[in-house]
């Protein structure tokens, strides 16, 4: 493969949740614009829907690319970089049409398709082995050894993402309830606070249940829980359990010779030391030869770094049908 041609455009996106993040630019210039959707990508049968995923990217480039035009002059595109939730369990669909898809549109040559856990590493640590923490309503942790891929979790709400936002917030609501049914381990403190956030506690289970956004709801008492940590010793020891989920899933990823790094990312650390404190006393038992360090960037910087490897030929990291695939057309 060759280096990109002067001038040769670039799109990076990030595809989770709460809809996409893009961002265009140049090798030469670096990032010259960025926009987000508020529309998340549909799941369906083939897992994340190709067609869907199209219709929300082709007007966000538009904009993107008009902004552009008005600093550097039309942006050619040829390699577009995607990190997505889900990707590594619902991507055959992405993987097997949106390279075709984005020639059609745009000319564009080379393709980089990552699981979101893949961007959220490269963003926070580039090309360098260790192991990231990716914590948001949900937990994953990936690590590398520079030569493969190895995921931990990251199995949704009902079975895994443990220490996770939703996983958090369960626990709190879980512990709520134990006190308003008068059984040990409850706390009257959290139980306050879910009357306070979601009304009585004994009509949650019909508010809650039959919804689609379960998890962003369980996620969204996970604030609540640590705001009471200092002075509940319930919510101090979810927290601290779910430090010990997430340095129990750093160290089955994590590189076992030298002195590996380990970064965090996600919005879940926005919950601060009463999290990251116990975290760093797990990951000091766990991994005492790893040291964590502030991530670089976020998973869309990550998908930044992975569209600009690509374009100049640079990209070293390790390919994987599931977490990173690159496809090539004719002409490079």
């Amino acid at each position: 493969m060759t280096g990109a041609s002067e001038g040769s455009g670039f799109l990076a996106v990030d595809s989770g949740g709460s809809g996409l993040r893009a961002v265009i630019g140049t090798i030469e210039r670096g990032p010259l614009a960025r926009r987000a959707s508020g529309e998340p990508v549909r799941t369906g049968e083939r897992g994340i829907d190709p067609e869907h995923f199209m219709a929300q990217l082709v007007p966000l480039v538009g904009a993107l690319t008009t902004q552009a035009a008005a600093e550097a002059g039309a942006v050619p595109l040829t390699t577009v970089a995607v990190g997505a939730a889900g990707m590594a369990s619902l991507g055959d669909g992405l993987r097997a049409e949106l390279p075709g898809a984005l020639a059609r549109e745009w000319g564009v040559r080379r393709v980089a398709l990552a699981a979101d856990a893949v961007t959220a590493y490269v963003g926070a640590l580039g090309r360098r082995p260790g192991a990231v923490i990716a914590g948001g309503t949900g937990l994953i942790a990936v690590g590398t050894d520079l030569t493969g891929w190895r995921r931990a979790d990251g199995w949704g709400h009902l079975l895994g993402d443990c220490g996770g936002g939703a996983w958090i917030g369960r626990a709190g609501l879980e512990a709520a309830l134990r006190a308003h049914d008068g059984r040990q381990d409850g706390s009257a403190r959290l139980l306050a606070c879910a009357e306070e956030q979601f009304g009585p506690v004994a009509e949650l289970p019909g508010a809650l249940y039959p919804r689609p956004d379960r998890p962003a709801v369980l996620a969204s008492f996970a604030p609540r829980v640590a705001a009471c940590a200092d002075e509940d010793p319930v919510a101090a020891g979810i927290l601290r359990t779910a430090a010990r989920h997430m340095a129990d899933s750093a160290a089955a990823v994590c590189p076992s010779g030298g002195e590996p790094r380990v970064a965090v990312t996600g919005g879940l650390f926005e919950l601060g030391d009463r999290l990251l404190g116990p975290l760093d006393e797990e990951l000091a038992r766990r991994l005492p030869r790893a040291r964590r360090v502030p991530a670089e960037g976020d998973p869309l910087h990550g998908s930044v770094r992975i569209a600009a490897e690509l374009s100049t030929g640079s990209l070293t990291l390790p390919r994987d049908e599931r977490m990173l695939s690159v496809t090539i057309r004719s002409g490079d």
